[in-house]
């Protein structure tokens, strides 16, 4: 490999993942020997796999363009965890149940949402903004403020423990879902939609691209994968609680930044997400190692933000 070569691959976004990936394995182990252990990693993963589900969701909408973030995922996490605890109620019988409602539910969410961008034109962060409210305020309602709900012991199973080579099922999930979104959008007509609209909306319309109902179904698959996440959130915590999912929108959208996914749509994939994801669990895991305090840490991820706005040039590819 020629070292022009060489130099373009490392300015890619996914290779400085990985790369940060490396930098931040090594140095959590010299800040605490025993960071960098299989059994250490295998648990950072699966936290990432968390993170990573909602930020497949986070990923398809960003790529849709036009400003496109879905501010309201945290809030559909929590709803889903509560609706997939009480509608299982600790029972293995209900699972399936459970999860089908789930999804409808989230997924009929996004879609109200997408309707509202589309259709009505309200604009993405203010639409997800105010469904956010809507569906944080229903969640209030719903609980009266005392959480109800616990995981059924086979989902419990299925997230933390080893399923196959010592690895729990939740990372084979992830796993799934990267190797099929990945061929969504780079196989099929409607990934290379997503695309289009997300390069250039006025000319995708032109070329017959049914931007409106494309449009929509990223954000009906935004709150259907945000919905999974909470399902698997139950599962890795066994019980519900109030504002279980506030904690992953900012990293949701970071996430997909560090990938390489530009915030102006239309370039970027869901490979890269999954580093992104990797590399935030363990930026996360460091800061706690040094007592850093949560409202520290949500300053760290924002500088991050900016900071890779800035490193990638996306600043001035948004469109007004």
């Amino acid at each position: 490999m020629t070292q022009a070569r060489m130099l373009a691959l490392l300015k890619r976004p996914l290779s400085i993942a990985i790369l940060a990936i490396l930098v931040l394995l090594a140095g959590g182990e010299l800040l605490s020997p025993g960071f960098a252990s299989p059994r250490q990693i295998v648990t950072l993963l699966t936290i990432a796999a968390l993170l990573g589900v909602v930020a497949a969701g986070q990923n398809l909408v960003i790529l849709g363009g036009r400003e496109g973030i879905d501010l309201s995922v945290g809030g559909i996490i929590s709803f889903a965890a509560f609706l997939a605890g009480n509608v299982m109620q600790q029972q293995d019988a209900y699972l399936l149940q459970a999860v089908g409602t789930v999804l409808l539910a989230t997924f009929c969410i996004g879609l109200v949402t997408g309707l509202g961008v589309t259709w009505l034109r309200i604009p993405p962060l203010v639409m997800t903004l105010g469904m956010l409210g809507v569906v944080q305020g229903g969640l209030v309602l719903l609980t009266r403020g005392v959480p109800s709900g616990r995981a059924a012991p086979m989902l419990s199973r299925i997230v933390s423990e080893p399923l196959l080579l010592g690895l729990p099922g939740i990372l084979f999930i992830w796993i799934l879902i990267g190797v099929v979104l990945t061929l969504v959008l780079r196989r099929t007509t409607f990934g290379l939609n997503v695309y289009a609209i997300g390069t250039n909306e006025a000319a995708a319309a032109l070329a017959g691209v049914p931007v409106r109902l494309t449009r929509t179904l990223l954000f009906a698959l935004s709150g259907l994968f945000a919905g999974l996440t909470g399902i698997l959130l139950l599962g890795y915590t066994e019980y519900v609680f109030i504002g279980a999912g506030d904690q992953y929108m900012l990293p949701s959208i970071i996430a997909v930044v560090i990938g390489g996914t530009s915030l102006a749509g239309g370039s970027g994939g869901y490979i890269g997400t999954m580093a992104g994801a990797i590399v935030l669990i363990l930026l996360q895991s460091i800061l706690t190692t040094l007592n850093i305090p949560p409202f520290g840490r949500q300053i760290v991820f924002g500088v991050t933000l900016l900071g890779l706005m800035l490193l990638y040039g996306r600043q001035r590819r948004l469109r007004g």
